[in-house]
């Protein structure tokens, strides 16, 4: 019996993921829900990095903005991600040290 519960939610887990993959190329949007759906991986990334940026160091909140700020700037600058993530964490070791 626990196999096919297993099975089941696996089938449910998976279908929602695979089934877009299929039906991506025979929907047509109108161009404002495809801007918006552009949209969804900006806000998803911002809503991941920026509590954390707050967390840096709890006592000094300061710090993570600065950070931020610093990583705003490289990536502005149009640097390779790793210089831009190594920036931040360097000026967060700079200002913590």
């Amino acid at each position: 019996m626990i196999i096919w519960a297993i099975i089941g939610m696996a089938v449910v887990t998976a279908v929602p993921r695979i089934l877009p993959a299929f039906i991506v190329d025979y929907v047509h949007f109108p161009k404002w829900v495809d801007r918006w759906l552009n949209a969804i991986p900006y806000a998803a990334l911002g809503a991941l990095i920026f509590p954390g940026i707050l967390t840096v160091k709890p006592e000094a909140p300061q710090i993570g903005v600065i950070a931020g700020m610093v990583g705003i700037l490289l990536a502005w600058l149009n640097l390779n991600i790793i210089i831009v993530i190594m920036g931040a964490i360097a000026s967060v070791f700079l200002m913590t040290f």
